[in-house]
C-alpha cells in the first residue's frame, strides 16, 4: 500500500516505514502529526485506486517527527562580465525529517 500526499505545497509518495524529509514543520522529536491531505492511495494486493478530487476524505497518515536540522549548504554566484560584478551567497534550508507509522482509510 502506498500514497501521494501533500506537505507545504509539496507531493510526497510514501508507504508504511518510511523516512523522509520534509519542509520544517512545528513540532520537536517525538511529537505525532497526522496529514489528511491525501491525494492518492493505492492497495497492492486488491489492485484498487483511490484517487482524491483533490483530496481523499476520511484518509489520515499517522507520523512521527524524527528530527529537525538543516540541509548541506547550497552556494550561489552571481557573475556578469566586464563589469566586475560578483556575488556569492551560501544558503542552508531547514527540514524535518519524519517516519511513516500508519495508512488509515
Amino acid at each position: 500500500m502506498f500514497a501521494i500526499i501533500e506537505v507545504k505545497g509539496k507531493q510526497y509518495k510514501i508507504k508504511k516505514g518510511d523516512e523522509i524529509k520534509i519542509g520544517k514543520i512545528k513540532g520537536e522529536k517525538g511529537d505525532k502529526i497526522e496529514f489528511d491531505k491525501v491525494l492518492l492511495l493505492t492497495k497492492e494486493r486488491v489492485k484498487e485506486v483511490k484517487i482524491g478530487q483533490p483530496y481523499l476524505e476520511g484518509v489520515k497518515v499517522e507520523t512521527e517527527i524524527l528530527e529537525q536540522g538543516r540541509d548541506k549548504k547550497i552556494i550561489v554566484i552571481k557573475y556578469k562580465p566586464k563589469t566586475r560584478y560578483r556575488r556569492k551567497r551560501g544558503h542552508r534550508q531547514f527540514y524535518t525529517k519524519i517516519r511513516i507509522i500508519d495508512l488509515r482509510c
